[in-house]
């Protein structure tokens, strides 16, 4: 059973940086597309970023494109999120997901998620 476990969430003020990780375990991190979404209190599940199996390809979100930068480490089974010039509006639980192949931008299109890591932005 495919596992998949974020960290590196945390409290920071606005403008910080901050890297969450999403290790994979139960299977081969190679064999998926991955993504980060994020959730608000009372919002809706928001795609962030997405990254192909074998990094070449990589989307954005439009409120965090410039800003944050996915990348993986497949020896490692590991997702990245670098993100920077963090806002207030950034704050929120922060999931990695995963499904086969091929990226997507819609969360209804992953199938493996985390339990989350919580962001918080202060002003």
């Amino acid at each position: 059973q495919v596992q998949l476990v974020e960290s590196g969430g945390g409290v920071v003020q606005a403008g910080d940086s901050l890297r969450l990780s999403c290790v994979v375990s139960g299977g081969a991190v190679a064999s998926y597309a991955m993504a980060w979404f994020r959730q608000g209190s009372g919002k809706e599940r928001e795609f962030l970023a997405t990254i192909s199996r074998n990094t070449e390809d990589k989307f954005y979100g439009d409120s965090v494109k410039g800003r944050f930068t996915i990348s993986r480490d497949n020896r490692k089974n590991t997702i990245f999120l670098q993100m920077a010039r963090l806002k207030p509006e950034d704050t929120g639980i922060y999931f990695c997901a995963a499904r086969l192949f091929r990226i997507a931008p819609a969360a209804d299109q992953y199938d493996m998620w985390g339990q989350g890591t919580q962001v918080t932005v202060s002003p």
